[in-house]
């Protein structure tokens, strides 16, 4: 990963570098939107975006979207956003022209993506079965004879699946290793794909910034269990979840938790994206475990503001933090 530059011109998030010592956003070099940004704020990132335009910005308000590079490796990562808050992402593999595309929501957003760079789709990877992860499956693949890949036990919900995978598998995107973790709770067939050369987790549905999945079809053991395999990852890593749900989750974070002061850093820092249109993915795992009450379940003080007792474990803690979330 490349090291931070300096961030002291930052605007509202004045600590990147947060008190428990580490920069929130070490993977982001330069943003691109519109003329208007000021640079200062710019020098807050340190992986170059470039600028993605076209209907797929519509949907989140963002006039010239921007893709995110990974410089670790020749992976690039293009955030797409889809429908009101999702997002889908744009891979491409710069040495073969390899391009995938994890859990299009709708088909329009990402042809628009890859005509303005003149590129084929080869693969589409869908981390679970909802139409607002798989709904651009079909035309995608109608459009570019594009692969579809997905969990093997999900495979009847999984439209046009091809490649089936399943926990532990290793798959190859062109050189990118691509590891497959199971990690339901979300639903029941949930998968996550991690690229550990590039450093980064595609969680879909599983682990938001400050949150997680709701339990549709899983037990609160069962997404303690993912959240644990994802967290035993390197700190890190980045992580690309499906939706920009992470204003909302930080207002929840902060009832049950409001003297954490990393916390109340990185609320003030996602205020001022969202009020410029600005996405909050990716996020980075370490400043998950210091802010997400989900990978908090031991904190006393969060255990004290739900009245968890001290005799709970972190599965029936997760729990109780998920209904309080639901109900908030």
């Amino acid at each position: 990963m490349l090291s931070s530059p300096s961030t002291s011109a930052m605007l509202p998030f004045s600590s990147s570098r947060v008190r428990a010592g580490f920069s929130v956003w070490p993977n982001v070099r330069q943003l691109c939107f519109r003329k208007s940004i000021l640079y200062g704020f710019m020098r807050m990132f340190s992986t170059p975006y470039k600028t993605l335009r076209g209907g797929a910005s519509r949907s989140l308000k963002v006039a010239r979207f921007c893709s995110v590079t990974n410089m670790s490796s020749t992976l690039q990562i293009e955030l797409v956003p889809c429908l009101s808050d999702n997002y889908a992402y744009l891979l491409h593999d710069v040495d073969t022209g390899t391009v995938g595309v994890v859990d299009p929501s709708e088909a329009l957003p990402v042809i628009d993506a890859l005509s303005k760079k003149n590129r084929n789709l080869n693969y589409i990877l869908n981390t679970h079965h909802h139409h607002d992860h798989t709904g651009g499956n079909v035309e995608l693949k109608a459009r570019y004879g594009a692969k579809v890949i997905g969990s093997g036990a999900d495979k009847e919900r999984i439209p046009g699946i091809d490649i089936l995978l399943n926990d532990g598998d290793k798959w190859m995107f062109a050189g990118h290793e691509v590891h497959v973790m199971d990690t339901p709770g979300h639903t029941r067939g949930h998968i996550s794909f991690y690229v550990p050369g590039s450093g980064a987790i595609f969680t879909g549905d599983t682990l938001f910034s400050l949150s997680c999945g709701k339990l549709f079809e899983g037990s609160p053991e069962q997404m303690q269990s993912s959240l644990k395999k994802i967290t035993s990852l390197p700190d890190n890593t980045s992580i690309y979840c499906g939706h920009e749900y992470t204003l909302s989750n930080a207002k929840f974070a902060l009832s049950v938790e409001p003297e954490n002061k990393e916390l109340k850093s990185y609320a003030a820092h996602v205020t001022y994206l969202r009020s410029k249109g600005l996405p909050t993915i990716p996020t980075i795992l370490k400043l998950e475990k210091a802010c997400n009450p989900f990978l908090r379940t031991s904190s006393a003080h969060i255990r004290k503001s739900l009245n968890i007792a001290v005799t709970a474990d972190d599965a029936e803690a997760l729990g109780i933090i998920r209904q309080a979330k639901d109900d908030f």
